[in-house]
C-alpha cells in the first residue's frame, strides 16, 4: 500500500468546520458533541455556553498537534478472488446448482426453526 502525505497542513483551527450535535441533557444542561469526534463534547447552561466550552476543548486538544491530509493509493496487487470472477458464467448447470443450494438452505432453516420452537415449548 502506498501512502503519501499532502502538504496541506491546517495551521489555524478557524479554517476547520465541524458538525456539532446539540442536545438537552437530563439535568437541563445543553450538551454539544462533535459528530466526527464523539469523544469531543462539552456542556453548558445555554447552547452558546456549551459551544464556547466545546471550542475551548477542541483548541486545547489541538494546541500541540497538527492535522495533515493523507492520500492512500490502492494496492497494486491483484485480489486473488478476482481469478474466480465469471468462472461459472457459461456453465449450464450453474442455475440448477443455485436452486439446489436455495432448497437445501430453506430445509435447514425450517429444521432450525422447528428445533427452536421445541426448545421454547419445553421452557414453557
Amino acid at each position: 500500500m502506498n501512502l503519501s502525505f499532502m502538504n496541506s497542513v491546517h495551521k489555524n483551527l478557524s479554517d476547520l468546520t465541524y458538525d456539532v450535535l446539540i442536545e438537552r441533557g437530563s439535568d437541563d444542561k445543553v450538551i454539544a458533541t462533535v459528530l466526527s469526534m464523539p469523544e469531543c463534547r462539552a456542556s453548558g447552561g445555554t447552547e452558546e455556553e456549551a459551544l464556547n466550552n466545546l471550542r475551548s476543548g477542541i483548541e486545547a486538544r489541538f494546541a500541540n498537534a497538527k492535522i495533515v491530509s493523507m492520500k492512500m493509493e490502492p494496492s497494486k496487487e491483484e485480489n486473488p478472488w478476482m481469478k474466480l470472477v465469471g468462472k461459472y458464467k457459461d456453465d449450464p448447470q450453474f442455475d440448477a446448482m443455485l436452486k439446489y443450494i436455495e432448497a437445501d438452505r430453506r430445509e435447514l432453516d425450517a429444521e432450525t426453526e422447528s428445533y427452536y420452537q421445541q426448545l421454547d415449548a419445553q421452557d414453557k
